[in-house]
């Protein structure tokens, strides 16, 4: 995984003229404010968005933002837990505008402090029911799969386990590898709690202690497998793609391997994106997180270099990756996601 500034340091990205009229609310009202928003140029001034994104698939979206409706958008950097719980804390005195992130456990917990203001409509609309919460507080952005990553010269596809609950088995001891400190793999793990309830959760999260390996980050995971330190990794699919593109060092001995058949392994977790009811330019705010899910964001995120999934507009996912159509992914309402159970379950079993 990348390495990210987790400071809280404004970075002001992009400032052009202001354009049309000027726009501003608290965001406290219920109803969503109108805003076609930015394909139409009325909105203006400035918004902070706090990013938990990549930062550079954000800084496209925001230059791209920018250019077109003159919004200065300012970003402030950080992982999906840090900037959640900064929000939280915040409260109502919040200067975020727009909060994005990788995952959608940090969504649901700013969600679950009743901290967002309700989604626009045409926002909503933009985006399939699957990829986006059964609330519609916020919205999903883009999404990533969940693979194993295997050694080819170890492992054969016949040899893989058919569930990713059967990496708890004995038979998987000392052969994998994951992250348990990231918030990729929490998310998973907050999925496998709402498909398959805590007692399987907390079983299968025992039977990882004694089976895995723990390195600091999904990069280094598949980084391992690849220099034969470990036969597999559970991680997310864009690293594997993401390395293929640049160099490929890191994963030329490896391929990703899809479980598939709605298995808690074939989880595709969504980024999400939302405005506070903080925001102090309500009508900008939703206006970005209108033009991230809209045609011409989602494209940014298509021909972009993160390879996460594009969701939105009926835009079509980078041709280099599997169609979404094909992962077969168990339902999962991202509202649902659990972060502090999850937390709880994982320090339990000695994994935190």
């Amino acid at each position: 995984m990348k390495i990210r500034n987790n400071a809280l340091a404004g970075i002001v990205l992009a400032a052009t003229a202001a354009l049309g009229l000027a726009a501003c609310g608290s965001g406290t009202s219920s109803t969503a404010p109108s805003s076609s928003a930015a394909t139409e140029g009325k909105v203006s001034g400035e918004i902070t968005v706090y990013n938990a994104q990549h930062e550079s698939l954000t800084k496209e979206w925001v230059d791209a933002f920018t250019a077109e409706t003159g919004v200065k958008v300012t970003l402030r950097q950080g992982s999906d837990t840090e900037m959640s719980n900064q929000i939280i804390q915040e409260g109502a005195a919040s200067p975020a505008d727009v909060f994005l992130t990788e995952n959608s456990p940090a969504m649901a917990q700013v969600e679950n402090a009743g901290l967002f203001a309700d989604v626009e409509k045409a926002t909503i609309d933009q985006v399939p029911a699957e990829f986006r919460p059964s609330t519609s507080k916020w919205t999903g952005i883009a999404a990533r799969s969940t693979v194993l990553v295997y050694d080819k010269a170890k492992l054969t596809e016949d040899q893989l386990p058919k569930s990713m609950l059967d990496l708890a088995k004995p038979e998987w001891k000392g052969k994998w590898a994951a992250s348990p400190s990231g918030a990729d793999f929490q998310a998973i793990v907050s999925a496998l709690l709402e498909l398959k309830g805590e007692a399987a959760a907390e079983e299968w999260l025992m039977g990882m202690k004694d089976n895995y390996k723990s390195y600091k980050g999904n990069s280094a995971a598949m980084k391992a497998v690849n220099a034969g330190e470990v036969d597999a990794a559970l991680i997310y699919h864009y690293y594997y793609y993401g390395d293929q593109a640049k160099t490929g060092e890191n994963s030329k001995n490896v391929t990703p391997y899809y479980f598939k058949n709605q298995d808690p392994g074939a989880f595709v977790s969504v980024s999400g994106g939302g405005v506070l009811n903080s925001s102090k330019n309500a009508a900008a705010a939703q206006a970005f997180v209108k033009f991230i899910t809209g045609k011409k964001g989602q494209e940014i995120l298509q021909k972009g270099t993160s390879f996460e999934y594009a969701i939105a507009s009926r835009v079509p996912a980078n041709e280099k990756l599997v169609p979404l159509t094909e992962l077969q992914a168990p339902v999962v309402d991202p509202a649902k996601l659990n972060s502090a159970k999850v937390t709880e379950l994982m320090t339990q079993a000695g994994l935190l």
